[in-house]
C-alpha cells in the first residue's frame, strides 16, 4: 500500500476529493494520485456541475491555466456545494490566492446566509502528492473562514498583519508542519518574506513576465545609519526600526506586490503588473506595450516616493526604545532596476539595483536611484 493510500485509510470518513485543472502543474509525482479517493476534471465549469451532483469533502483547484473568471467561478462553486476549497498556486500566484481567500461574499440575495470566503486556504506548488493529501485531508487543516479570522474589517481587503511568531503551543504534527513551512519562507523579525522566498518568487515572476510581455521592477533599499542606532540605543531599538519600516512599506505597496527582508537592514520589493489586469494588458496595442516597458513603471516610482515621504514623517521620537534623546528622521537609500529594461534574470536585476543603491549612498543617502541615470533619483521625476 502506498504512503498516500495508507494516509487515506486513516481518514475513511473524509469523503472524496475533486482535483480541478492540470495536476501536472501542481504535483511532482502525478502518478501517485489515488484514483480511489480523487476525481479529476479539466476546468471549473465542469467542477461546478460535478459539485452540484456529488458530495466532495475537498475541492482542490490548480490555479495555473485557469481562466480570468476565477472569482466568479469560485462563487458559483461555493453556491453549489459545502466542500472545502483549496487553491494550488505557483509562488508568483500567491498574492492572487491570498486575495481570493480574503474575499468575503454573501451567498444569499436576502442577506440571511452566512458570509463565506471564495476559498478556504491555499498551498504553494509544486508539492508531492503525499504532502498534499496530508495537508488537505487531515482534520483541522483548513482555517476558519469567518471574516474576523481572515483579518477582515468592514469587508475590506487587508494586507496580512505583521506579527511576532512564537512556537505553537499545539504540538500536533499538522500544527508543527505548518509552523516550519512558515519559518522556511518568512523573516522571523518582521514577518516579511525572506531572502529564499524573494529569489524564487522573482525567478518565477520574471519567467511569467517573459511569456505575458509583462514588467517586473526590483527595489532594493536599506535604512540609513542603522548601525548608529544600534550602537547608541541597542539592538532592540534597531529591531523596532526594522519592523516599523517593514510595516510601512507593506502599507504603501499594492496587495499583489511582494515585500521581503533579504538580510540585516536590507529589504527588497518586487513590483509586477497587476495579475487581475493581465488580460486587459495582453489586448493592448503592441507598440504601446513596447513604449510602456521602455522605462521604469510609473507605479513602482510612485510607491517608492510615497514610502520615502511617509518614512520621513516617522520621527525617531515615535520609538519608545530610543528614550527622550531619540530625535531625528528615519531615511532610506535604494536602487530600482526593471525587467526587461535592465536585465533578463533576477541576478541581473539585483546586480543593477545594488549598483544604483551604492550610487545613492555615495550621493548623500536619503534617496532612491534609477539604473542608467546616475544623476537622477525618484524625487526628480514628475
Amino acid at each position: 500500500m502506498s504512503a498516500v493510500n495508507k494516509h487515506i485509510s486513516r481518514y475513511p470518513a473524509a469523503g472524496k476529493m475533486l482535483l480541478v485543472g492540470d495536476p501536472g502543474r501542481a504535483f511532482l509525482d502525478v502518478d501517485a494520485i489515488a484514483d480511489t479517493r480523487s476525481e479529476i476534471c479539466a476546468d471549473l465549469a465542469e467542477a461546478i456541475d460535478l459539485a452540484a451532483r456529488k458530495n466532495f469533502a475537498v475541492i482542490a483547484i490548480v490555479m495555473s491555466g485557469i481562466s480570468s473568471k476565477l472569482s466568479s467561478n469560485l462563487k458559483a462553486l461555493r453556491d453549489n456545494c459545502d466542500a472545502k476549497v483549496i487553491l494550488l498556486a505557483q509562488m508568483y500566484e500567491e498574492p492572487i490566492a491570498i486575495h481570493l481567500v480574503n474575499s468575503i461574499y454573501n451567498n444569499s440575495p436576502s442577506g440571511n446566509a452566512l458570509r463565506r470566503s471564495l476559498a478556504d486556504d491555499y498551498l504553494i506548488c509544486p508539492l508531492s502528492v503525499d504532502k498534499f493529501y496530508e495537508s488537505v485531508m487531515a482534520p483541522g487543516r483548513v482555517a476558519a473562514s469567518k471574516p474576523e479570522d481572515l483579518g477582515m474589517v468592514d469587508n475590506q481587503e487587508t494586507i496580512p498583519k505583521l506579527r511576532l511568531r512564537l512556537p505553537p503551543v499545539d504540538t500536533t504534527t499538522e500544527t508543527r508542519i505548518r509552523y516550519l513551512e512558515q519559518l522556511a519562507t518568512e523573516d522571523d523579525l518582521t514577518g516579511l518574506k525572506n531572502r529564499r522566498y524573494i529569489w524564487e518568487f522573482s525567478r518565477q515572476i520574471i519567467e511569467y513576465a517573459k511569456k505575458e510581455n509583462g514588467r517586473v521592477t526590483l527595489l532594493v533599499f536599506d535604512v540609513d545609519d542603522l548601525k548608529k542606532y544600534n550602537d547608541t540605543y541597542g539592538h532592540q531599538a534597531g529591531d523596532e526600526i526594522l519592523k516599523q519600516a517593514a510595516a510601512l512599506m507593506q502599507r504603501c505597496c499594492r496587495s499583489h506586490d511582494v515585500v521581503g527582508r533579504i538580510g540585516g537592514d536590507e529589504f527588497a520589493v518586487i513590483f509586477w503588473d497587476d495579475p487581475q489586469q493581465q488580460r486587459i494588458a495582453a489586448s493592448a496595442d503592441s507598440e504601446e506595450r513596447r513604449s510602456a516597458s521602455a522605462d521604469h513603471p510609473a507605479e513602482a516610482i510612485t510607491i517608492a516616493k510615497r514610502f520615502v515621504k511617509e518614512l520621513s514623517k516617522t520621527g525617531l521620537s515615535n520609538f519608545a526604545e530610543l528614550g527622550p534623546q531619540g530625535k531625528g528622521v528615519l531615511t532610506i537609500s535604494g536602487g530600482l532596476a526593471s525587467f526587461p529594461r535592465d536585465g533578463g534574470t533576477i541576478e541581473d536585476l539585483f546586480q543593477q539595483a545594488d549598483k544604483a543603491l551604492l550610487e545613492a549612498k555615495r550621493s548623500g543617502k536619503n534617496r532612491i536611484y534609477l539604473v542608467g541615470k546616475p544623476q537622477s533619483n525618484i524625487n526628480e521625476i514628475d
